[in-house]
């Protein structure tokens, strides 16, 4: 059965089996208490890669048990995220997880093309899952942070990503929405005719696990009452659980509106890499970097 909350993902990933992190550059608070956290609760082991005697210190002032970690010594902070992702090649995690390193350095450290996490050809892109109190379930969005303005094989990828992220959350055909400016299909706007092209290949079984329309406007993919009034009949239109956006403006914009207005909760993951990869801001909060350790252990293989 889908959960429709993301405190519901803990107890999911508690009945899988046990995943082992890897933090790169864990030095900061929220990271080592939300791995400490996920520890207690028995959904992973933990690996904190970083400078020993700041998390030594921190573990200290947050009345953390050290030894339920294993910590690896590296102060630099680039070297720190290239040793996490090494642990991650050597079988010694199935999740990697951004720490107080930027994003810049640790995505070079995923990207690497001889030490890195990708196979040839892969894409990557930032799946989130949101709760928003206004909507009646969860909603899986992207890309919000990495590609900038997606091609039609990238948003081919990153429907994949929003499926696979859906099974992992028990919804069995997920209902994906090709957002643009309109629900119109108009030639001249080029994020139509991908959503309409995304569409089709949903139809013809392309792209497999779930249903893919569009173009679809926002209010249209996630408003009953906005679908009805503007006579649009499709099977995603207004119970969307995933909204595919078709450039980085217009996630982003939507994913920070949904915590700062709206006080919505969200996890997000790197997808596309060997392992899932937590990446989170730097000033997320503690619990929205739990939920996203619970949602890469809930998918990680």
């Amino acid at each position: 059965m889908a959960i429709t909350k993301l405190e519901q993902m803990l107890d999911l990933v508690r009945q899988k089996p046990k995943k082992t992190l890897v933090a790169a550059y864990a030095n900061d608070s929220h990271t080592i208490e939300a791995v400490s956290e996920a520890i207690d609760m028995g959904i992973v082991d933990g690996t904190l890669v970083g400078d020993e005697k700041v998390i030594q210190q921190v573990c200290k002032e947050l009345k953390i048990d050290a030894s339920k970690f294993q910590i690896i010594h590296e102060p630099q902070e680039s070297k720190a995220a290239a040793k996490a992702v090494a642990l991650i090649n050597d079988c010694k995690g199935n999740l990697l997880m951004k720490g107080l390193v930027s994003t810049d350095k640790y995505m070079k450290a995923i990207l690497d093309k001889e030490k890195g996490l990708m196979n040839p050809g892969a894409i990557l892109s930032h799946v989130t899952v949101v709760e928003n109190p206004h909507y009646h379930k969860l909603l899986i969005v992207s890309d919000v942070a990495i590609i900038p303005a997606p091609d039609i094989k990238q948003k081919v990828a990153i429907a994949n990503f929003i499926i696979t992220i859906a099974h992992g959350l028990g919804i069995e055909k997920p209902k994906i929405a090709a957002i643009t400016a309109t629900e119109q299909m108009l030639p001249g706007m080029p994020a139509c005719v991908d959503a309409a092209i995304l569409a089709k290949m949903s139809d013809r079984g392309q792209i497999k696990g779930g249903v893919i329309d569009g173009p679809l406007a926002l209010d249209v993919a996630i408003d009953k009452e906005s679908a009805e009034i503007k006579k649009v009949k499709s099977e995603v239109a207004g119970d969307a659980d995933g909204l595919l956006f078709p450039n980085i403006e217009s996630g982003n914009v939507f994913y920070k509106a949904n915590t700062k207005l709206a006080g919505g909760e969200q996890c997000a993951l790197v997808m596309g890499a060997r392992v899932p990869c937590v990446l989170t801001s730097r000033g997320d909060s503690a619990k929205a970097k739990l939920f996203s350790i619970a949602l890469g252990a809930l998918i990680a293989q």
